[in-house]
């Protein structure tokens, strides 16, 4: 029996849906492998940035077979400029799983849960909206309706909060439309009850919001812990050997040498290919780092090293990530055709440079030079 209160606060947040709703393709089908493919784009993505990314891949892979079928540096390729690459690796496993099952997508909470890269929430998002089955979503909008509504002081990045939070949801979740329900707490948060100075006057909750009532808005949810952002110091250097430009694939160690795996771990862009490149824990000044140990082992001797032709292209290129903040220089390094430098790398001809997903400030220094 649920509680009349969060009965009614079901009901409210469905009738605002029901007249703002945004017009998403995903809405329109009730196929898992379209909700999912929407899903994943949308953890850590924005609507307005994630639909164009969407139509693109559902485009070229309009199915889970087609999607399995397809070379690894495609589905990257498609994927680049949306950052958390992870998503787009176990996407493509996962589907390559379905596929070697039979090619039917799991019709069961258990059997989507169980494919890689999928967790409670979009589990619970794909079993809701494609098949009607009572699992309610928990993201960070969920977190911050309930939190403010109820005045909920728990922490969400504890275990004890997830599983009260969890629970609540459960509870808001109506027995005969929890699709429809689940997409409206979450567009509810996205364009109603957003991070920082909402609208309250024109929400439906007004009058049943504690967090409204308390004037203590801005101070839910609570979280018990802060990620530490963590500086890093990438020195990427952009070579030349002739007509071609040295790449390498990331994969499961660091390039650049001796500093220890956790200063930029493998996994950040891991499936991409970049330019060679120098890890620093702390900023190094071009003459330090084209004079540095670490620049020179890319030469087979010192002769080498001093006939290259070396310039700085860009320097102090900041890019953020979730807990880093990216301090990018870039050099430039020409050498002549039959060169033994930086060995271990592809030599790739400028005309084919579009065809290997990179990085996005890569991809930017591409766009710069006009390649």
């Amino acid at each position: 029996m649920k509680n009349k209160g969060t009965e009614e606060v079901s009901l409210l947040i469905i009738d605002w849906y029901r007249e703002h709703k945004r017009s998403l393709p995903w809405r329109d089908t009730c196929d898992p492998y379209k909700i999912w493919v929407s899903e994943i784009i949308l953890q850590q993505t924005r609507v307005a940035q994630g639909l164009d990314y969407y139509l693109r891949f559902i485009g070229r892979f309009p199915t889970v077979a087609a999607l399995a079928a397809a070379e690894d540096d495609e589905v990257m390729r498609l994927w680049q400029g949306l950052g958390y690459y992870s998503r787009a690796r176990n996407l493509h496993k996962a589907a390559r799983m379905v596929a070697a099952g039979g090619g039917c997508f799991p019709q069961s909470y258990a059997g989507v849960r169980a494919l890689p890269g999928i967790g409670d929430y979009t589990a619970a998002a794909i079993c809701s909206m494609a098949y009607g089955m009572p699992y309610a979503v928990v993201d960070g909008n969920v977190y911050r309706v309930l939190a403010r509504c109820f005045g909920i002081g728990e922490p969400i990045d504890t275990a004890q909060g997830k599983k009260y939070f969890s629970a609540l949801a459960s509870e808001l979740l109506p027995a005969g439309c929890p699709g429809l329900y689940n997409q409206a707490i979450m567009d509810f948060g996205a364009l109603q009850c957003v991070p920082q100075s909402p609208d309250c006057g024109s929400c439906p909750l007004e009058a049943k919001c504690v967090a409204c009532a308390e004037r203590r808005v801005e101070e839910f949810p609570v979280k018990a812990r802060r990620q530490r952002v963590a500086d890093v110091y990438l020195h990427y250097i952009y070579v030349r050997v002739g007509d071609a430009v040295c790449l390498r694939r990331r994969v499961s160690e660091l390039p650049g040498g001796k500093k220890k795996p956790g200063l930029f771990s493998p996994s950040i862009w891991q499936g991409l290919y970049e330019l060679p490149l120098v890890v620093a824990e702390q900023p190094l000044a071009p003459e330090e780092f084209l004079g540095s140990e670490d620049f020179g082992r890319f030469f087979p001797s010192d002769a080498e090293r001093q006939s290259a032709s070396v310039s700085l292209l860009r320097r102090e290129v900041l890019h953020r990530l979730s807990h880093r903040v990216l301090h990018l220089n870039f050099y430039s390094v020409q050498l002549p055709p039959d060169s033994l430098s930086f060995p271990g790398f592809l030599r790739v001809p400028h005309s084919e440079l579009p065809a290997y997903p990179v990085p996005r400030p890569i991809a930017a220094l591409w766009k710069e030079l006009g390649l």
